[in-house]
């Protein structure tokens, strides 16, 4: 891909719609060098397998899972230390209730569905139920409906994938196909699952203050051609990020899950590289630092 040495540019740009983007991708900030093509799919996430596979966007919204995969594995892809979407991920693993009690420590020998294994959620929950929980996850059953965004990857042994047009995993969980899963949107008004965590917002707020940090999902991404050719567009595109979110209403519970720069994203992205390799996720640990290359590490 090419890109004009010098002047505007018109990036297509996969972003959803969140409180932090709103004012950017409303026209609220605006710029003299970048202006935004926001042509990417209904369902942003829907995005991410085609720019790391087919460079399908100039600027993407990216999970720091697929990034992650994508920086082993060679991708043209520059990640900007810039958070668009961040949650605590205690309240997305679910249990079935009519398939008996079960605690978070108990669910080796269990099948857990998830959307696929590579997805940044997961690997939070998964996580969070090894270190926390004493779980041993080769020991459990991951029953996935999609395959990864990076088409290099191969699933460890232990996962499971639905069978072509069978009911999805939230589904399967309503229907007592599986003891638990982890799901990407929030827990259904469903008398039929219940949280396989118990409590699991004061059990967040405990993990970030163990940990003092906050889990990280989505940061946005550039083409690695746009970030060589015009490290000034990356850092308009970074400040225009930011400008985003301080136009955004603060959080009413005061905890920042979108942050920038470096130094406030060293544990978050600590310990997912962390888990990733745990996980089987990327065959090696990379360094925080190596994430990110000369157009990105000065941006603060």
């Amino acid at each position: 891909m090419e890109y004009p040495k010098s002047g505007p540019v018109t990036l297509r740009a996969n972003l959803a719609d969140y409180a932090v983007t709103k004012a950017l991708k409303s026209g609220g900030v605006p710029s003299d060098l970048v202006s935004f093509d926001f042509c990417g799919p209904k369902v942003a996430f829907q995005g991410f397998k085609p720019m790391v596979r087919e460079r399908a966007f100039d600027a993407s919204e990216l999970a720091i899972a697929t990034f992650l995969q994508a920086k082993v594995y060679g991708k043209p892809v520059t990640l900007l230390p810039a958070v668009v979407m961040g949650r605590f991920q205690h309240n997305h693993a679910l249990r079935c209730i009519a398939r008996g009690p079960l605690a978070p420590g108990d669910i080796v020998g269990r099948r857990i569905g998830i959307r696929s294994y590579t997805q940044t959620t997961g690997i939070w929950v998964r996580g969070i139920l090894q270190h926390e929980y004493g779980v041993d996850l080769n020991k459990v059953t991951w029953v996935c409906n999609d395959d990864g965004h990076l088409a290099e990857f191969v699933e460890p042994p232990n996962v499971e994938r639905t069978p072509a047009g069978s009911n999805k995993v939230d589904q399967m969980l309503l229907d007592a196909e599986l003891d638990a899963a982890i799901l990407g949107a929030d827990m259904p008004n469903e008398p039929r699952v219940t949280h396989l965590i118990p409590n699991p917002k004061e059990a967040a707020l405990a993990w970030r203050t163990k940990y003092g940090t906050v889990p990280v999902n989505h940061f946005f991404c550039v083409d690695k051609a746009l970030a060589d050719t015009r490290p000034d567009v990356v850092a308009e595109i970074f400040r225009m990020l930011k400008a985003s979110k301080a136009a955004a209403p603060p959080p009413a519970d005061g905890i920042d899950f979108h942050l920038f720069g470096i130094e406030a994203l060293r544990k978050p992205l600590g310990l997912i590289i962390q888990y990733a390799v745990e996980q089987k996720i990327i065959p090696r640990a990379l360094t925080v630092d190596e994430l990110f290359d000369n157009s990105t590490r000065g941006l603060t």
